[in-house]
C-alpha cells in the first residue's frame, strides 16, 4: 500500500505517520498507537493493520501491507455497514 494512504480512515492516520512514529517512539506493545493522532481509536477496523506494522517492525522488518487502498476502504466499509470482518477480508491483519 502506498505510505502516503491513511490505514487509519477514522481519523485520516497514514501509513508514513504510523512508520515514522513507530521508529521515533518505539512502543512497548502495539496498543500505544493510539498516541499516534488517535489511531485505531475510531471504528476499529485498522486495529489488526496496526498490530501488523507493529509486529513487522518489532522484528527488524520493513513495513509492508499487502492490500491496494481501494480494497481496504471497500473491507472498511463492509466492516462498517455490518460490523464485523468477513472471512478473508483485511489481509493486512495477518488473520
Amino acid at each position: 500500500m502506498d505510505p502516503d494512504r491513511n490505514i487509519c480512515l477514522c481519523f485520516h492516520v497514514s501509513q508514513r505517520k504510523v512508520v515514522n512514529y513507530l521508529r521515533r517512539e518505539k512502543p512497548k506493545v502495539a496498543s500505544q498507537l493510539s498516541e499516534c493522532l488517535g489511531a485505531g481509536t475510531g471504528c476499529g477496523w485498522c486495529r489488526p493493520t496496526l498490530e501488523k506494522l507493529w509486529e513487522q517492525l518489532d522484528k527488524g522488518q520493513e513495513p509492508e501491507l499487502d492490500v491496494s487502498p481501494e480494497d481496504y476502504a471497500e473491507q472498511r466499509r463492509q466492516y462498517r455497514k455490518t460490523g464485523r470482518r468477513s472471512h478473508g477480508s483485511n489481509e493486512s491483519s495477518g488473520k
